[in-house]
């Protein structure tokens, strides 16, 4: 296959790409490879139209630079500024007040529209102005391996934002990592629930479906009460999504019959042995935890499907990329800094020379992922937590994802997470913040005591949060910077 994204339209013509759902606008409409490819065409052909001719860089070489909608106009502002965007595209009906567009008018960068016309497709205009006319032949311009097709943004985990520039052999190499570790092909159908703007969704779960003929079922948002009546009515097969999606699915009523599930795939954050086993027994199929990032276009490592072994507490085995251990002066070992290297990787930041040189080894350029973890007898990888999140209490070194399992484990609780906060005698002191099931009564003294019960005495919280509700990104993830910050304040 092709190693651009021109990948995806190698399949069948009238084989269906993408099916939107009953409550997606418009309704039910289902779009075959050939309509895929015809509405790239479309948007070129309209863009150029906008434009006033053609585009400085031919059509489809362009960068894609997908934002969360959710984010405010000084947020967008820094994401226009960083990423030298030329035109910002929104939604039909949404106006001048939207924090975005705000974000664009400000810095002079073009607002475009783009809506659905029937019988044509996508349809694009200026922000109240004419809508783009359509005039003459087209010809696609391909791109080539070494363009920029993505540039995304790492969430911000451990500080700044920063710029990740994917390239079509990027993407395409992890594409083909994808599908191979999951034996995907034309008979697939993922159902998304993860949001486009973020490499989950959009290479873990969308173009790895597309790359191997598969369909895609994509709704306007996830929601837990519509999610298995559309599952089943659009005969998808597999699904991938973050830890609190399993548990918010797990929380409502399940359908009876099951409908037939090839896998699950749970990726973003690390999914707690408990809860991979009640997805299992409940859902009655595999669940495979996977490890993945930005810079790797998405991702790293899997645990493989049955018969292979699938291990709870395992971020699987590497999936077309070398792995390898590295302490801090580069030098291999048993536990330390998870490293990885390949063709899906990036080969830097944009224009960030300091970030390079803190995240790549300088002569064998392995990509410094900042998590900690080890290699075991079997060659599965096992993390052991952010290592500027691991938490140094008194020199003993925590891990909070060995205290956010246990946590999990505590009678009535549904979702935890542990953090360091400062301390003056030790440095760094346990905290933990708890999510009650529903109509259950936990109480701070109720998870010290279960924690004094199960782990060492210097692992166990200071301080427990109960609250209605854990703050996290967009994407589900819940960075622990920004818990610790919520409910300790600023450390």
């Amino acid at each position: 296959m092709s190693n651009t994204l021109a990948s995806v339209f190698s399949h069948g013509e009238s084989d269906p790409a993408i099916l939107t759902t009953a409550s997606s606008v418009p309704k039910d409409l289902t779009l075959s490879y050939a309509d895929l490819k015809a509405q790239c065409v479309r948007f070129h052909q309209q863009a150029e139209s906008l434009f006033g001719g053609p585009l400085p860089v031919g059509t489809v070489r362009c960068v894609a630079a997908p934002l969360n909608p959710a984010m405010k106009q000084s947020e967008v502002e820094f994401y226009l500024e960083d990423a030298s965007s030329k035109v910002f595209i929104i939604p039909e009906g949404v106006g001048e007040d939207n924090e975005g567009v705000k974000a664009a008018r400000k810095l002079n960068v073009a607002v475009w529209t783009a809506g659905w016309e029937q019988g044509s497709g996508i349809r694009l205009a200026v922000l109240n102005g004419e809508t783009a006319k359509i005039e003459g032949s087209y010809q696609i311009i391909e791109p080539q391996a070494d363009d920029v097709a993505l540039l995304l943004h790492t969430s911000g985990t451990t500080g700044r934002p920063k710029a990740v520039p994917l390239t079509h052999a990027n993407i395409a190499r992890s594409m083909l990592n994808i599908s191979n570790t999951y034996k995907l092909t034309s008979i697939d159908r993922s159902f998304i629930v993860m949001p486009l703007f973020h490499v989950h969704g959009l290479i873990g779960a969308t173009l790895s479906t597309l790359y191997t003929g598969g369909s895609v079922v994509v709704p306007p948002r996830f929601s837990a009460s519509h999610f298995w009546p559309e599952f089943i009515a659009t005969k998808a097969n597999w699904y991938s999504a973050v830890p609190t999606i399993h548990q918010i699915l797990l929380r409502h009523e399940l359908p009876s019959p099951m409908p037939q599930i090839r896998f699950i795939r749970s990726c973003s954050s690390a999914l707690a042995p408990t809860v991979l086993h009640q997805l299992e027994e409940k859902l009655g199929a595999p669940v495979l935890e996977a490890y993945a990032m930005t810079e790797a276009s998405h991702q790293m490592c899997s645990n493989p499907l049955p018969p292979a072994v699938h291990k709870p507490g395992s971020v699987g085995l590497p999936q077309g990329v070398e792995l390898t251990i590295l302490d801090d002066d580069g030098n291999e070992t048993k536990l330390g800094e998870v490293c990885i290297r390949g063709p899906n990787v990036t080969e830097g930041y944009l224009n960030n020379p300091e970030a390079n040189a803190k995240s790549f080894t300088a002569e064998s350029h392995w990509f410094r992922t900042g998590d900690q973890g080890y290699i075991d007898e079997d060659g599965y990888v096992v993390l052991t937590g952010r290592i500027k999140e691991l938490i140094n209490r008194g020199g003993e070194k925590i891990s909070p994802l060995e205290l956010d399992a246990v946590l999990l484990k505590c009678p009535g609780v549904t979702e935890a997470v542990s953090f360091a906060v400062a301390d003056e005698m030790y440095g760094q002191e346990v905290n933990a913040a708890v999510v009650p099931k529903e109509g259950a009564i936990v109480t701070e003294e109720d998870v010290r005591k279960y924690m004094t019960e199960n782990v060492a005495k210097f692992k166990v919280p200071k301080r427990v949060f109960v609250a209605d509700s854990l703050p996290r990104t967009a994407t589900g993830k819940i960075q622990r910077r920004v818990v610790a910050e919520h409910f300790a304040g600023p450390q």
